[in-house]
């Protein structure tokens, strides 16, 4: 994922800055608790098709 679009892409609810975890595909908003995937190198920034994040991932 390119830091260029990491610095405008942001959660589609919150409005709020995504987290990008290279290891599972998948950008994190913290706020909305929400994990959204990427899939071939474009992220999925649609709310029902992330995924809720546990309360283990936010406090880690």
């Amino acid at each position: 994922m390119d830091k260029k679009y990491l610095d405008i892409l942001v959660c589609p609810l919150t409005k709020g800055a995504l987290e990008y975890h290279a290891d599972k595909q998948e950008l994190w908003s913290r706020q909305a608790k929400l994990a959204y995937p990427i899939r071939d190198g474009i992220p999925t920034m649609l709310e029902n098709e992330a995924r809720p994040l546990s309360e283990e991932e936010l406090q880690a």
